[in-house]
């Protein structure tokens, strides 16, 4: 520790060279304002972000710079240096570091008007930025040049304070619009910064006289319904905009016919010019700030509630899209408030079908061919033990090593006691996990998905944006020696001391019915494991892959598929099913386990997961018991497939507690954050949402109670103090 300070101060002792004057000019003017606690966290930010920066070589940031990203977090140091590192990233993604007020391009973009900031604010002071659609041709210009634009102006917006301490107000104006002037891809990017990794408080999004074509590509929207932001996001008429902001502030810009976009633009570029060359403006120059005493404050509270009422019928729905139509296929993206709202690729769907009840590919409805089997015919599914040496060379090299020290979950000495995990999630409460999800989700994927994405690849993808990462898919044995058999949308993922301990992949379709169950024999899996229903609030979420009934078998190819018994527990089923290879003419059993209590929202119970989760590990432990000799891998078997409808959310949030409960039994300690992330590299994107990883802190710690090893946990706090900004 006494080392790490050293260093910091070093850093900081070199780096105060570098601050320009406007810093030092800021500093004095701004921080008698602020309370001793903030000042420590600028200056706790700062040391922060800038040996960050100076491991990577880069300029310090001032402490101008550390007042606005704690402003935009209620000056909660934590998530103020995951906004800044986002907020970097992005950047870095976009190639936005360097903007020049002078480049030709980016002042081709500015004169367009397409976007500006109103000098009026709303009625609790925030900034109106003004979007205008039908001014953007995505034809004559660049996703870069549009968001430099865009930052360029933000920028200089965020120079005032009143901006930094009330917000922004974004209006998306559609208003004579046509699907031309329309980008999906930018306005997602447009969306997602504000959203997250941009040091402003975002109020309001206000999407202005949204024409009907606008419910196809209306996936834009969901990405503000997670995390309470689906309220500050509102559809509205130019008639009921005047219930969100002032009039003064929509005059000229919505005046009858007067189309004239942004009177005074010009002079709010002369400002973003002199902010952008150091020139230190004033903002009250070009702001209109409204000051709030307590007439205003009731108006305010009087303009909300009208608001809020009139939002059940402005506000566009979800269930207003049609999700049978080709251009509202939809995507999983990690963008979802919850795993269960996945709109699903219905491929081979009908515009006519209102109750999704089946699959269909081609003229199979079930991708295989069902019959009743008599008890006599089924005794030739029964098992046979002997497995030849065919399957054994099909096994996946890694599957068969016995070295266990080539996992990417190890021992180590970091990671937390059952206590300090306990401690942690009372001092982080349910706001504090979401922010430390929301900072593992801003990583990008640690590889490639170009498999995934070949042409002669891509139907096999149940949803558009979750892909199989290159290094660690599942490569199938090649059909007739065609390359392009060898796919499937499923990534081997290392288990506790335990290489490629799980197969995680989407739930199958049934075009690839085959597919999976060539996985499931070339790896000789024993265990299938299945977190989701087929069928959920009439969506399929999965293909029927399996006879879902007694003496019932289904043929895939040169596999048939028999079920040989049921059994329904209170929380998931058992099925037994007897595989034949005809081709091979070997015989295998296995245990199908589908969890059927994953709520439609939310989390399971702790208690019936539990439960599933170790009857999983039994069931494997059984299997690989009675292989015997013939199987030579690591001691607890072959790979476990796991899926559910992406293979992501409800897949990854299994894998993560399996993994973190072997730790926990192993050394003592558990890392949650970091294992979650190592997940992430070898399926990426598994956790899907924020209450996903909160419930595999509380799944460790429920099962802690269970066994003994903790007193019973009072949670009554876990959701105080969880106000989004």
């Amino acid at each position: 520790m006494w080392r790490w300070l050293l260093d910091m101060m070093l850093v900081c002792k070199s780096f105060l060279s570098k601050m320009d004057r406007s810093v030092e000019y800021f500093s004095v003017k701004q921080m008698p304002k602020l309370l001793e606690e903030q000042e420590m966290n600028i200056r706790k930010f700062q040391e922060e972000i800038n040996y960050l920066r100076a491991n990577q070589g880069k300029t310090a940031v001032s402490s101008n710079t550390a007042i606005k990203f704690l402003r935009a977090r209620k000056f909660d140091f934590k998530r103020a240096t995951d906004l800044f590192i986002a907020h970097e990233n992005i950047r870095d993604r976009e190639d936005l570091v360097n903007i020049d007020p002078l480049d030709t391009d980016l002042q081709k973009e500015l004169k367009t008007q397409k976007f500006t900031v109103l000098p009026n604010r709303d009625h609790s002071g925030a900034a109106v930025a003004l979007f205008t659609a039908r001014l953007h041709y995505p034809s004559t210009t660049t996703h870069q040049i549009t968001l430099k634009g865009l930052v360029y102006q933000l920028d200089a917006a965020l120079e005032s304070e009143d901006t930094q301490n009330n917000g922004l107000v974004f209006v998306y104006d559609m208003t004579d619009s046509k699907y031309a002037n329309f980008d999906y891809e930018l306005s997602s990017k447009i969306l997602n910064m504000l959203k997250g990794a941009y040091p402003a408080k975002l109020k309001k999004v206000l999407i202005v006289t949204a024409p009907l074509w606008f419910k196809a590509p209306f996936k834009i929207l969901r990405m503000f319904v997670k995390e309470k932001l689906r309220e500050r996001v509102f559809t509205v008429d130019l008639s009921q905009l005047s219930l969100y902001l002032p009039k003064e502030c929509l005059s000229p810009y919505f005046n009858g016919n007067n189309r004239t976009p942004t009177p005074g633009h010009k002079e709010w570029l002369q400002l973003c010019y002199k902010v952008a060359t150091h020139q230190c403006p004033s903002m009250d120059s070009y702001f209109i700030t409204r000051k709030r005493g307590r007439d205003s404050l009731d108006e305010c509270d009087s303009q909300g509630s009208v608001s809020r009422s009139v939002s059940s019928d402005a506000e566009l729905r979800i269930s207003d899209i049609d999700t049978n139509s080709e251009a509202s296929k939809e995507t999983i993206n990690e963008k979802h408030n919850h795993e269960d709202r996945e709109k699903e690729r219905e491929m081979e769907g009908t515009d006519s079908e209102k109750e999704v009840t089946v699959e269909k590919d081609g003229t199979s409805l079930t991708g295989g061919k069902r019959r009743r089997t008599s008890g006599t015919d089924s005794e030739r599914f029964k098992r046979n033990s002997e497995i030849s040496p065919t399957a054994e060379k099909k096994r996946p090299l890694s599957s068969g090593s016995n070295i266990l020290d080539n996992s990417i979950h190890m021992p180590d000495d970091q990671g937390l006691t059952l206590t300090q995990l306990v401690e942690h999630v009372k001092q982080q409460k349910k706001r504090g996990l979401y922010a430390e999800y929301a900072h593992i989700k801003m990583e990008p994927p640690k590889g490639t998905f170009n498999e995934s994405k070949a042409r002669h690849n891509l139907p096999k993808n149940r949803y558009t944006d979750v892909l199989a990462l290159d290094h660690s898919r599942v490569c199938l044995p090649l059909t007739d020696g065609d390359p392009t058999t060898d796919y499937i949308n499923a990534n081997y993922v290392d288990g506790y001391m335990q290489k490629n301990a799980y197969i995680c992949t989407q739930g199958p379709l049934p075009k690839t019915f085959v597919d999976f169950w060539r996985m499931v024999w070339s790896n000789q899996t024993e265990v299938i494991v299945m977190t989701t229903r087929t069928v959920e609030r009439q969506r399929m979420k999965c293909g029927q892959y399996w006879p879902n009934e007694e003496s019932m078998d289904e043929q895939f190819e040169e596999f048939v598929i028999y079920n040989s018994t049921i059994k329904q527990h209170k929380d998931y089923i058992e099925t037994k099913l007897d595989v034949h290879n005809k081709k091979t003419g070997e015989k295998r059993m296995v245990t199908h386990l589908q969890f059927t209590a994953w709520p439609d929202y939310g989390i399971p119970p702790a208690t019936g997961f539990l439960d599933f989760l170790f009857h999983v590990r039994k069931a494997q432990e059984e299997a690989t018991r009675n292989l015997g000799t013939s199987w030579q891998g690591h001691p607890l078997g072959p790979p476990i497939v796991i899926h559910c409808s992406a293979g992501i959310g409800r897949t990854g949030t299994f894998v993560t507690i399996d993994i973190s409960l072997r730790r926990l039994d192993d050394i003592g300690t558990v890392d949650i954050r970091e294992t979650v992330r190592r997940i992430r590299s070898q399926r990426a994107y598994s956790i899907q949402m924020p209450d996903q990883y909160v419930f595999c802190h509380l799944g460790v710690i429920d099962h802690a109670v269970r066994q003994g090893l903790l007193k019973e946990v009072e949670w009554s706090s876990l959701d105080s103090d969880s106000e989004s900004d």
